[in-house]
Protein backbone atom coordinates (compact mmCIF):
# COMPACT_ATOMS: atom_id res chain seq x y z
CA UNK A 1 0.00 0.00 0.00
CA UNK A 2 1.33 3.26 -1.22
CA UNK A 3 0.33 6.35 -0.45
CA UNK A 4 1.56 10.50 0.64
CA UNK A 5 2.12 9.57 4.13
CA UNK A 6 3.31 5.54 3.18
CA UNK A 7 6.48 7.60 1.51
CA UNK A 8 6.51 10.61 3.93
CA UNK A 9 7.41 8.47 6.76
CA UNK A 10 9.06 5.31 4.77
CA UNK A 11 6.13 2.63 6.03
CA UNK A 12 4.78 -0.04 4.30
CA UNK A 13 1.18 0.59 5.43
CA UNK A 14 -0.81 4.41 6.20
CA UNK A 15 -1.10 3.01 9.60
CA UNK A 16 0.03 5.25 12.55
CA UNK A 17 0.32 3.50 16.13
CA UNK A 18 -0.89 6.95 18.54
CA UNK A 19 2.25 8.09 21.28
CA UNK A 20 -0.36 7.91 24.02
CA UNK A 21 0.63 8.29 28.04
CA UNK A 22 1.88 5.46 30.22
CA UNK A 23 0.41 2.55 27.16
CA UNK A 24 3.23 3.14 24.43
CA UNK A 25 6.85 2.69 25.20
CA UNK A 26 9.66 1.67 23.05
CA UNK A 27 7.91 -2.07 23.13
CA UNK A 28 4.95 -0.92 21.63
CA UNK A 29 6.72 1.48 19.24
CA UNK A 30 9.26 -0.71 18.07
CA UNK A 31 6.67 -4.01 17.67
CA UNK A 32 4.39 -1.64 15.26
CA UNK A 33 7.12 -0.19 13.57
CA UNK A 34 8.47 -3.63 12.36
CA UNK A 35 5.18 -5.06 11.70
CA UNK A 36 4.78 -2.41 9.11
CA UNK A 37 2.88 0.86 10.58
CA UNK A 38 4.56 4.28 11.93
CA UNK A 39 4.83 3.30 15.91
CA UNK A 40 5.42 6.22 17.96
CA UNK A 41 6.78 6.51 21.82
CA UNK A 42 4.56 8.94 23.55
CA UNK A 43 6.50 11.36 25.92
CA UNK A 44 3.83 12.50 27.46
CA UNK A 45 3.98 10.67 30.78
CA UNK A 46 7.72 10.17 29.92
CA UNK A 47 10.91 12.50 32.38
CA UNK A 48 13.47 13.38 29.60
CA UNK A 49 15.95 11.05 30.80
CA UNK A 50 13.13 8.13 30.91
CA UNK A 51 12.63 9.50 27.01
CA UNK A 52 15.98 9.24 26.23
CA UNK A 53 15.99 5.61 27.39
CA UNK A 54 12.94 4.40 25.34
CA UNK A 55 14.45 6.09 22.28
CA UNK A 56 17.75 4.54 22.04
CA UNK A 57 16.19 0.95 23.25
CA UNK A 58 13.54 1.58 20.36
CA UNK A 59 16.47 2.22 18.05
CA UNK A 60 18.08 -1.44 18.90
CA UNK A 61 14.26 -3.09 18.39
CA UNK A 62 13.51 -1.17 15.06
CA UNK A 63 15.59 -0.65 11.71
CA UNK A 64 12.32 0.68 10.52
CA UNK A 65 11.06 4.15 10.90
CA UNK A 66 9.63 5.12 14.51
CA UNK A 67 8.60 8.74 16.28
CA UNK A 68 8.12 10.51 19.30
CA UNK A 69 4.75 12.03 19.96
CA UNK A 70 5.11 15.26 22.42
CA UNK A 71 2.14 17.15 24.05
CA UNK A 72 3.70 20.68 24.00
CA UNK A 73 1.69 21.66 27.31
CA UNK A 74 3.99 19.33 29.43
CA UNK A 75 6.90 20.53 31.76
CA UNK A 76 10.75 20.14 30.45
CA UNK A 77 9.04 20.76 26.76
CA UNK A 78 12.96 22.27 25.64
CA UNK A 79 14.46 19.18 26.91
CA UNK A 80 12.74 16.29 25.62
CA UNK A 81 12.80 18.56 22.21
CA UNK A 82 16.95 18.70 22.43
CA UNK A 83 16.38 14.45 23.51
CA UNK A 84 14.93 14.01 20.25
CA UNK A 85 17.42 16.11 18.09
CA UNK A 86 20.16 14.22 19.78
CA UNK A 87 18.76 10.56 19.48
CA UNK A 88 18.48 11.33 15.96
CA UNK A 89 14.42 10.52 15.73
CA UNK A 90 13.27 11.93 12.35
CA UNK A 91 9.25 11.74 13.35
CA UNK A 92 7.92 14.42 15.26
CA UNK A 93 4.09 14.18 16.10
CA UNK A 94 2.96 17.18 18.42
CA UNK A 95 -0.18 17.91 20.45
CA UNK A 96 -1.69 20.04 22.94
CA UNK A 97 -0.54 23.76 21.71
CA UNK A 98 0.58 25.91 19.46
CA UNK A 99 2.12 24.05 16.16
CA UNK A 100 4.12 27.48 15.53
CA UNK A 101 6.11 26.94 18.25
CA UNK A 102 8.02 23.86 17.46
CA UNK A 103 7.24 23.40 13.88
CA UNK A 104 10.06 25.60 12.33
CA UNK A 105 12.26 24.87 14.31
CA UNK A 106 12.18 21.11 14.16
CA UNK A 107 11.89 20.92 10.68
CA UNK A 108 15.17 23.31 10.76
CA UNK A 109 16.80 20.31 12.33
CA UNK A 110 15.26 18.10 8.99
CA UNK A 111 12.50 16.65 11.29
CA UNK A 112 9.57 15.30 9.55
CA UNK A 113 6.41 17.24 11.86
CA UNK A 114 2.59 16.08 12.10
CA UNK A 115 0.47 18.23 14.49
CA UNK A 116 -2.61 16.61 15.58
CA UNK A 117 -6.12 18.57 16.17
CA UNK A 118 -10.06 18.11 16.88
CA UNK A 119 -10.82 21.03 14.34
CA UNK A 120 -10.92 22.74 10.74
CA UNK A 121 -9.99 25.96 12.40
CA UNK A 122 -6.53 24.22 14.48
CA UNK A 123 -6.12 21.97 11.05
CA UNK A 124 -5.22 24.93 8.99
CA UNK A 125 -3.03 26.77 11.89
CA UNK A 126 -1.21 23.13 11.75
CA UNK A 127 -0.59 23.60 8.02
CA UNK A 128 -0.04 26.97 8.37
CA UNK A 129 3.00 26.46 10.89
CA UNK A 130 4.43 24.55 8.07
CA UNK A 131 3.70 20.46 9.10
CA UNK A 132 3.88 18.10 7.20
CA UNK A 133 0.75 16.46 7.58
CA UNK A 134 -2.02 16.51 10.15
CA UNK A 135 -4.22 14.37 12.21
CA UNK A 136 -7.40 15.19 12.35
CA UNK A 137 -9.17 13.55 15.72
CA UNK A 138 -12.50 12.49 16.06
CA UNK A 139 -14.63 13.19 19.33
CA UNK A 140 -14.86 9.57 20.01
CA UNK A 141 -11.04 9.11 20.54
CA UNK A 142 -9.79 8.43 24.41
CA UNK A 143 -7.77 10.29 26.58
CA UNK A 144 -7.67 14.01 26.10
CA UNK A 145 -10.20 15.68 23.61
CA UNK A 146 -11.00 18.82 21.85
CA UNK A 147 -13.94 20.70 23.32
CA UNK A 148 -15.68 21.41 19.59
CA UNK A 149 -17.27 17.41 20.49
CA UNK A 150 -17.01 16.62 16.30
CA UNK A 151 -17.01 13.59 15.59
CA UNK A 152 -14.76 11.45 13.09
CA UNK A 153 -16.93 10.97 10.31
CA UNK A 154 -18.30 14.62 10.66
CA UNK A 155 -14.71 15.88 11.22
CA UNK A 156 -12.50 14.54 8.56
CA UNK A 157 -14.35 15.34 5.12
CA UNK A 158 -14.67 18.89 7.08
CA UNK A 159 -11.16 19.18 7.15
CA UNK A 160 -10.21 17.52 3.73
CA UNK A 161 -12.13 20.30 2.64
CA UNK A 162 -9.49 22.81 3.08
CA UNK A 163 -6.63 20.92 3.72
CA UNK A 164 -3.35 20.48 1.42
CA UNK A 165 -1.28 18.47 3.58
CA UNK A 166 -1.71 14.93 3.75
CA UNK A 167 -4.54 14.36 6.35
CA UNK A 168 -4.38 11.15 8.95
CA UNK A 169 -7.73 10.21 10.74
CA UNK A 170 -8.04 9.26 14.36
CA UNK A 171 -10.87 8.91 16.65
CA UNK A 172 -13.01 5.38 16.80
CA UNK A 173 -10.79 3.82 14.36
CA UNK A 174 -10.18 0.02 15.22
CA UNK A 175 -10.85 -2.41 12.56
CA UNK A 176 -9.86 -2.56 8.81
CA UNK A 177 -13.82 -1.18 7.73
CA UNK A 178 -13.34 1.87 9.95
CA UNK A 179 -9.88 2.37 8.21
CA UNK A 180 -11.54 2.32 4.60
CA UNK A 181 -14.11 4.11 5.89
CA UNK A 182 -12.29 7.29 6.84
CA UNK A 183 -9.75 6.90 4.17
CA UNK A 184 -13.04 7.36 1.17
CA UNK A 185 -13.82 10.59 3.11
CA UNK A 186 -10.69 11.83 2.72
CA UNK A 187 -7.87 10.68 4.91
CA UNK A 188 -4.61 9.26 3.85
CA UNK A 189 -3.75 7.21 7.12
CA UNK A 190 -4.92 6.44 10.49
CA UNK A 191 -3.89 6.79 13.79
CA UNK A 192 -4.80 3.90 16.08
CA UNK A 193 -5.05 4.23 19.58
CA UNK A 194 -7.47 2.37 22.37
CA UNK A 195 -6.99 -0.36 20.06
CA UNK A 196 -2.97 -0.86 20.82
CA UNK A 197 -3.92 -0.28 23.94
CA UNK A 198 -5.22 -3.57 24.19
CA UNK A 199 -1.63 -5.45 22.64
CA UNK A 200 0.91 -7.73 24.38
CA UNK A 201 3.18 -4.80 24.08
CA UNK A 202 1.50 -1.88 25.49
CA UNK A 203 2.87 -0.37 28.83
CA UNK A 204 -0.76 -0.62 30.04
CA UNK A 205 -1.06 -1.99 33.29
CA UNK A 206 -2.65 -5.65 32.74
CA UNK A 207 -6.07 -4.77 35.21
CA UNK A 208 -6.37 -1.87 33.01
CA UNK A 209 -6.49 -4.04 29.56
CA UNK A 210 -8.87 -6.37 30.72
CA UNK A 211 -11.16 -3.95 31.42
CA UNK A 212 -10.34 -2.47 28.02
CA UNK A 213 -11.44 -5.52 26.63
CA UNK A 214 -14.35 -5.96 29.22
CA UNK A 215 -16.12 -2.45 28.24
CA UNK A 216 -19.26 -2.52 26.28
CA UNK A 217 -20.44 0.81 24.35
CA UNK A 218 -22.05 3.36 27.16
CA UNK A 219 -19.04 2.59 29.24
CA UNK A 220 -16.95 5.85 28.63
CA UNK A 221 -17.95 9.19 28.77
CA UNK A 222 -16.03 12.94 28.22
CA UNK A 223 -15.66 14.74 31.15
CA UNK A 224 -13.90 17.69 33.39
CA UNK A 225 -14.60 19.53 29.99
CA UNK A 226 -13.95 23.04 32.69
CA UNK A 227 -10.19 21.58 33.18
CA UNK A 228 -9.21 19.59 30.02
CA UNK A 229 -11.92 17.59 28.26
CA UNK A 230 -11.28 13.68 28.78
CA UNK A 231 -12.97 10.37 28.05
CA UNK A 232 -12.74 7.88 30.57
CA UNK A 233 -14.01 4.42 31.39
CA UNK A 234 -16.88 4.67 34.04
CA UNK A 235 -15.01 3.77 37.27
CA UNK A 236 -15.24 4.80 41.02
CA UNK A 237 -13.00 8.24 40.46
CA UNK A 238 -15.78 9.43 37.56
CA UNK A 239 -18.52 8.79 39.72
CA UNK A 240 -17.01 10.80 42.52
CA UNK A 241 -16.38 13.32 39.35
CA UNK A 242 -20.15 13.32 38.69
CA UNK A 243 -21.44 13.16 42.59
CA UNK A 244 -19.08 16.68 42.55
CA UNK A 245 -20.90 18.06 39.69
CA UNK A 246 -24.48 17.85 41.09
CA UNK A 247 -23.39 20.46 43.87
CA UNK A 248 -22.01 22.99 41.14
CA UNK A 249 -18.30 23.13 41.35
CA UNK A 250 -15.84 25.24 40.92
CA UNK A 251 -12.67 25.01 38.81
CA UNK A 252 -10.16 24.64 41.77
CA UNK A 253 -13.17 22.30 43.46
CA UNK A 254 -12.01 20.12 40.38
CA UNK A 255 -8.49 20.19 40.66
CA UNK A 256 -8.45 19.16 44.01
CA UNK A 257 -10.60 16.51 43.12
CA UNK A 258 -8.53 15.04 40.12
CA UNK A 259 -5.28 15.95 42.22
CA UNK A 260 -1.88 14.85 40.25
CA UNK A 261 -0.73 11.68 38.84
CA UNK A 262 -4.04 10.18 38.50
CA UNK A 263 -3.74 8.78 34.89
CA UNK A 264 -0.82 6.94 36.13
CA UNK A 265 -2.40 5.60 39.01
CA UNK A 266 -5.22 4.13 36.82
CA UNK A 267 -3.32 3.17 33.25
CA UNK A 268 0.22 2.24 34.55
CA UNK A 269 -0.25 0.97 38.16
CA UNK A 270 -3.63 -0.53 37.72
CA UNK A 271 -5.61 1.73 40.29
CA UNK A 272 -9.41 0.36 38.32
CA UNK A 273 -11.18 2.04 41.24
CA UNK A 274 -9.63 5.74 42.46
CA UNK A 275 -7.58 6.06 38.74
CA UNK A 276 -8.27 7.86 35.61
CA UNK A 277 -8.41 4.92 32.97
CA UNK A 278 -8.50 6.52 29.49
CA UNK A 279 -9.88 4.83 26.36
CA UNK A 280 -12.17 5.52 23.28
CA UNK A 281 -15.61 4.43 22.73
CA UNK A 282 -14.21 2.07 19.92
CA UNK A 283 -13.18 -0.16 23.25
CA UNK A 284 -16.81 -1.84 22.92
CA UNK A 285 -15.45 -3.08 20.27
CA UNK A 286 -12.08 -4.73 21.49
CA UNK A 287 -12.19 -8.46 22.81
CA UNK A 288 -9.33 -9.56 22.87
CA UNK A 289 -5.60 -8.13 23.88
CA UNK A 290 -2.92 -9.51 20.99
CA UNK A 291 0.39 -8.57 19.67
CA UNK A 292 0.87 -5.19 18.22
CA UNK A 293 1.51 -7.18 14.71
CA UNK A 294 -1.30 -9.28 14.79
CA UNK A 295 -3.46 -6.00 15.13
CA UNK A 296 -1.86 -4.54 12.29
CA UNK A 297 -2.08 -7.52 10.20
CA UNK A 298 -5.72 -7.62 11.11
CA UNK A 299 -6.59 -3.99 10.24
CA UNK A 300 -5.17 -4.99 6.90
CA UNK A 301 -6.88 -7.92 6.21
CA UNK A 302 -10.07 -6.45 7.25
CA UNK A 303 -9.65 -3.06 4.96
CA UNK A 304 -8.66 -5.06 2.03
CA UNK A 305 -11.88 -7.91 2.30
CA UNK A 306 -14.12 -4.45 3.13
CA UNK A 307 -12.67 -3.00 -0.29
CA UNK A 308 -14.11 -5.73 -1.71
CA UNK A 309 -17.39 -6.16 0.07
CA UNK A 310 -17.56 -2.35 -1.05
CA UNK A 311 -16.99 -2.71 -4.45
CA UNK A 312 -20.04 -6.16 -4.54
CA UNK A 313 -22.83 -3.55 -2.83
CA UNK A 314 -21.81 -0.70 -5.34
CA UNK A 315 -22.51 -3.34 -8.15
Amino acid sequence: MTNKITELFGVKYPIVQAGMIWNSGWRLASAASNAGALGLIGAGSMYPDVLREHIRRCKDATNQPFGVNVPMLYPNIEEIMNIIIEEGVKIVFTSAGNPKTWTSWLKEKGITVVHVVSSVKFALKAQDAGVDAVVAEGFEAGGHNGREETTTLTLIPMVKEHLKVPLIAAGGIATGQAMLAVMILGADAVQVGSRFVASIESSAHEGFKKVVVDAKDGDTQLTLKELAPVRLIKNKFFNDVQELYRKAPTVDELKLLLGRARAKRGMFEGDLEDGELEIGQIAGLIHEIKPAAQIIEDIITEFKLAQKQAQEIIV
